[in-house]
């Protein structure tokens, strides 16, 4: 995973930190570069010098708001590469559950503003961010599943999962009181998520264990 633009300067970081808040709170076609540089308390040459334009000053606010995010809540929550695969996907499961729910983490409303007003400008560096987390996860079910699990079985066990995790956590960061409340107890939820997961994944295994033996 490639780690943000280097940004040693103080104004520069300045810059990145009032993007986040901006961008998060307002996306980025309301975002303005003038109130993200009053917050910064920097000028407009600022951005141009660091970043050139907002469309790149967009991109690495998210880079940056995404690796703090990464930074307090670490991927694999702890659990150590040599650990059973069940307690791995525990772990994965339940980093990304706090890491979306963490309201001080701002990477997630700008992702949630930019569903609701595509711009995008965020596809490649999501992808180029996202992906090792998704190849992980990947990795773990199809261990779980075993040697013979197809891609498309690896793939909607992983989709499953992310629906569990996302869908509500989307509901919680929501501002409008009718919206359905969200998930307040995350640590309990991460740990339904866990058993039921791994139930459907041992249902998918064993369909499939009584698949190849009708075959066989």
């Amino acid at each position: 995973m490639k780690t943000p633009r280097e940004c040693s300067k103080k104004t520069c970081k300045s810059l990145l930190a009032a993007a986040v808040d901006v961008f998060a709170e307002k996306g980025y076609r309301d975002a303005t570069v003038a109130e993200i540089c009053e917050l910064a308390r920097a000028n407009i040459a600022a951005v141009n010098y660091h970043f050139r334009d907002k469309e790149t000053l967009y991109r690495e606010a998210w880079r940056y708001a995404f690796a703090e995010s990464i930074k307090d809540h670490p991927p694999d929550a702890g659990v150590g590469a040599a650990s059973p695969p069940e307690e791995r996907l525990r772990g994965q499961i339940t980093a990304l559950l706090q890491r979306i729910s963490d309201r001080k983490n701002k990477d997630f409303l700008i992702v949630l503003k930019e569903m609701t007003n595509p711009t995008g400008l965020l596809h490649e560096i999501m992808q180029e961010m996202l992906l090792p987390l998704q190849k992980r996860m990947q990795a773990t079910i199809r261990e779980l599943l075993g040697p013979d699990a197809s891609d498309m079985q690896v793939q909607f066990c992983e989709v499953s999962i992310m629906s569990q995790c996302v869908n509500p956590m989307v509901l919680k960061r929501k501002d409008d009181r009718n919206a359905p409340p969200g998930i307040k107890n995350v640590k309990a939820y991460a740990d339904h998520v866990v058993r039921f997961s791994l139930a459907g994944i041992h249902a998918v295994q064993d369909k499939a264990g009584k698949k190849q033996m009708k075959q066989g």
